[in-house]
């Protein structure tokens, strides 16, 4: 049987190689820790170019992303990302943060305002002693070292964003203070990415922009989740998982379809580096990068 990606890609008149990043958590328990590290060694032979992981305000969670950064880079081939917030922080604190991670060896941190300590929803208060925004934060970074820098982007606009023209300046001065690339919010309707693609352009943002994947495990946490953050629903998606609560196996198989079809679509596109919001699993992720060709080499081409 004819390979279905490569009938897609013949339709391209070249197409260079998918490339993929992973998000991870930090783990909060030992059986966490297990998931993390059993996802980690599943989605490896994949080659990410990278892979994040996410951080919170907080002293415990902080040194949460702290260990899993440091495991990664001790135990893996693997090129962490950490993310790094202007939340509850001063900027002492958070200079001394980037300062830890470059001793490290890290070399990309993924820059970011945060939510509010109350949580998505509750009003933003910039620490007193503290980077503001996530443009004053990433020119902090550079000003430190020479860091590859993530900054978010929301191809449906930022939940306090007050209109389109806010929303693109914002972005805007992030990058113009340094960053290298953009990872957008995860969203449903590829025709929403691309209008958001031509917004960037118009207003001179020239940077990378990868799109964020979420693979859907649990319909219903999507949904609630996809509320607070301003993420879309589209009907037919809906209708996809419907009654699908009490049947796991089912549902699985629906996440995988839907987000290769996304993913296959944003291809036809002209779209080749993407995102995985992974939640810590495996199994949709690692089934749509096959899906692309990724860990598809023979073992001559890997050992290359």
């Amino acid at each position: 049987m004819t390979d279905i990606l490569t009938n897609r890609r013949s339709r391209q008149a070249s197409v260079p190689p998918i490339t993929a990043s992973f998000e991870f958590f930090p783990p909060k328990s030992d059986k966490m820790a297990e998931t993390l590290w059993a996802t980690v060694e599943r989605l490896a032979p994949l080659r990410p170019s990278f892979v994040s992981v996410t951080y919170g305000a907080g002293g415990s969670t902080r040194e949460r992303t702290h260990k899993t950064v440091d495991r990664i880079l001790k135990e893996t081939d693997l090129l962490p990302a950490a993310h790094l917030t202007c939340v509850g922080s001063s900027r002492d604190e958070v200079d001394g943060i980037v300062r830890d991670y470059w001793e490290m060896g890290v070399r990309h941190l993924v820059a970011l305002r945060g939510d509010p300590l109350e949580g998505i929803g509750a009003i933003y208060q910039a620490h007193p002693e503290g980077y503001a925004y996530a443009s004053d934060l990433v020119a902090g970074i550079k000003a430190i070292g020479d860091f590859d820098i993530s900054v978010s982007g929301y191809p449906e606009r930022h939940p306090e964003s007050a209109g389109w023209d806010t929303e693109i300046e914002n972005l805007k001065r992030k990058v113009d203070a340094g960053a290298d690339r953009i990872i957008t919010q995860y969203f449903f309707d590829n025709d929403l990415f691309e209008a958001y693609l031509e917004r960037l352009a118009k207003a001179g943002i020239n940077v990378p922009v990868v799109p964020g994947i979420l693979p859907i495990h649990n319909f219903e946490q999507t949904m609630v989740f996809s509320a607070k953050c301003g993420t879309s629903i589209p009907e037919w998606l809906a209708r996809r998982f419907a009654g699908l609560n009490d049947d796991p196996e089912t549902r699985k198989l629906v996440g995988a379809g839907v987000a290769c079809e996304q993913v296959m679509d944003l291809v036809d596109r002209g779209i080749t580096d993407f995102h995985f919001y992974t939640m810590n699993r495996a199994d949709l992720t690692y089934a749509i990068c096959r899906m692309l060709g990724m860990g598809t080499q023979a073992p001559e081409q890997q050992a290359a």
